[in-house]
């Protein structure tokens, strides 16, 4: 048995570049977001609140991309009532709303991205146009 194992990791520039493709997407609807990129630990490491944004969707893209990171599924798909033990078993740091995605390269989640301050549906579609910046990611 292995004591160590390799991994993957999303780098700054991965991040960078899964920032710039989110941003482009949200323009291209003329719907400012705010768009969160995280490591597989759930640490920030890219975000951007586009002019025009809600300045409360800063916490819920960061929350949302936290919660598509540690769990490598889509947010917003939890059952009913297990969201608001969710919220509670993690003092509100994961939360159950669309539009945040897990990174998945290889099999591995090695990140997540949170967008919020558009409809659910918006939201998710900028998370995957980020996600398609990242070479060999596939979109859930």
């Amino acid at each position: 048995m292995a004591e160590t194992t390799q991994f993957l990791k999303l780098t700054h520039d991965g991040a960078l570049a899964a920032l710039k493709a989110g941003i482009a997407k949200a323009a291209e609807m003329s719907q400012p977001q705010c768009i969160s990129i995280v490591d597989n630990g759930g640490n920030l490491l890219a975000f951007v609140r586009m002019d025009g944004a809600f300045h409360m969707s800063l916490e819920t893209s960061l929350r949302k991309a936290r919660t598509a990171a540690c769990y490598g599924e889509p947010s917003g798909g939890l059952m009913e009532g297990v969201d608001i033990k969710l919220a509670l078993g993690t003092d509100g740091q994961r939360i159950n709303l669309p539009g945040g995605l897990p990174i998945i390269v290889d099999g591995h989640c090695i990140g997540g991205v949170g967008v919020g301050s558009g409809t659910g549906e918006q939201d998710r579609e900028v998370a995957a146009a980020a996600i398609g910046a990242i070479p060999g990611s596939q979109s859930l």
